[in-house]
C-alpha cells in the first residue's frame, strides 16, 4: 500500500486550465469581438487564458471554430495597409523632417513597417504612430 502511495506522489500531476478558443471560423484581419471567443476546459499550454485579452485584437492568422487561440495568432488591428500613402517623418534633436511614403506591408501601432519614400525611392524602416504616420528610425537611412 505505501509503494502505491508512493508511486502516485511521484507521478506528475495533470493540470488544466481555461484556454479561449474560437466560437466560429474567423478570418485573419478580423478585429475580435468577446462573442467570437469562449472559455474552455483543456489541456494546452500557451493559449491565452482570458478573453479580454483578445478583444479588440486582429487575427493574424485564420482561426478555427474550437481550436486554442495563442497569442501569436494575435495582433494590433492594422493601421496601414500595404501600398498606402503614408507621411514619413524623421526626427533627430530639433530637425524634424516630413515625406511621403507607401508602405510595403500592413502594421498596427508600434509595429515596425517597411516603406519607400516616394521622393527618393529608398526603403526606410519606420514605427507606425497612433496616427497612421511613420517615424523613420535613423538606422534605416542609407
Amino acid at each position: 500500500m505505501r509503494w502505491i502511495c508512493l508511486i502516485a506522489a511521484l507521478m506528475p500531476q495533470i493540470v488544466r486550465a481555461d484556454v479561449v478558443v474560437a466560437t466560429r471560423n474567423i478570418r485573419s484581419q478580423t478585429v475580435l469581438v468577446a462573442t467570437d471567443m469562449q472559455l474552455v476546459d483543456q489541456d494546452l499550454p500557451g493559449a491565452l487564458q482570458r478573453v479580454d485579452t483578445a478583444v479588440g485584437l486582429e487575427a493574424r492568422v485564420n482561426l478555427y471554430v474550437g481550436r486554442p487561440i495563442h497569442p501569436g495568432d494575435l495582433a494590433p488591428p492594422a493601421l496601414v495597409e500595404r501600398n498606402q500613402i503614408v507621411s514619413l517623418l524623421y526626427r533627430r534633436g530639433g530637425l524634424q523632417i516630413a515625406t511621403e511614403g507607401r508602405t510595403l506591408e500592413r502594421a498596427g501601432k508600434g509595429e515596425v513597417v517597411k516603406a519607400m519614400n516616394l521622393a527618393s525611392r529608398t526603403i526606410v524602416t519606420g514605427t507606425v504612430l497612433a496616427s497612421g504616420q511613420v517615424v523613420v528610425t535613423p538606422q534605416s537611412l542609407p
